[in-house]
């Protein structure tokens, strides 16, 4: 007899733990937390004759309140604050930070942001044909000569704020180093704009092609640099 009121009173005592265990996860789940985000700032419907040179920010910071449960269903990854710039013109312009643009799951709102306004100028977009240039460093090995270096395409059109694309005359290929090329080489390289806010129209590739060949030896002199015999 006592040997079954002791066995029942295992089980209660486990049930009272599970029950325990089942309200402290309830309970958990229904406390309210808050939580921050930094969120990336993204422009959309910008004008296509437009160029937006300076902003305040970059990122959009939140303070978000709900339940823990409810918070589950929030991804971070996904979280992006989106401002229509749709009827921007030439010019600065402030546009105020909306909680109502944020998809949130229901049950979280917002309950602080930074900052609250947001500061953009905004540009004329232009357009230029410029000249590539390569920019060669060093000299071949000796023995060889460089005939020349022949650019593919010779000419392309940069994009962006006008002020700045007008300003260009040509753009630079990165650094081509030929102090150890014995031989002819075509490769694909990078340009260098050398103005921000100015980007290719048309992202074509470059290439460079770099003419090596051997010098030629002084009348006379055999191939080797032994002087010719004679009879």
């Amino acid at each position: 007899m006592a040997r079954k009121r002791r066995t029942g009173n295992f089980r209660y005592a486990v049930l009272a733990i599970v029950i325990a265990m089942v309200l402290w996860g309830l309970a958990r789940g229904g406390s309210t937390v808050e939580r921050e985000y930094e969120l990336p700032l993204v422009f959309d419907a910008l004008p296509d004759d437009l160029v937006i040179t300076d902003q305040t920010v970059t990122k959009i910071n939140i303070r978000v309140r709900g339940s823990r449960a409810t918070f589950r269903n929030l991804s971070a990854a996904e979280l992006e604050y989106v401002e229509s710039v749709g009827g921007a013109k030439p010019g600065r312009a402030r546009y105020e930070v909306d909680d109502d643009r944020l998809d949130l799951p229901r049950g979280l709102r917002v309950v602080g942001r930074s900052p609250s306004q947001i500061d953009v100028r905004f540009e004329r977009r232009g357009r230029k044909n410029v000249r590539i240039r390569a920019d060669v460093q060093g000299e071949p090995p000796e023995g060889y000569k460089l005939n020349g270096v022949e650019i593919e395409p010779a000419r392309i059109w940069l994009t962006g704020a006008r002020s700045r694309v007008l300003r260009l005359s040509e753009v630079v290929t990165e650094t081509i180093d030929v102090s150890q090329l014995e031989a002819p080489e075509e490769r694909e390289v990078k340009l260098s704009i050398g103005a921000d806010h100015v980007w290719v129209e048309n992202d074509e590739a470059v290439t460079v092609k770099i003419d090596i060949e051997p010098l030629e030896p002084p009348e006379g002199v055999a191939p080797g640099g032994k002087g010719q015999q004679t009879g």
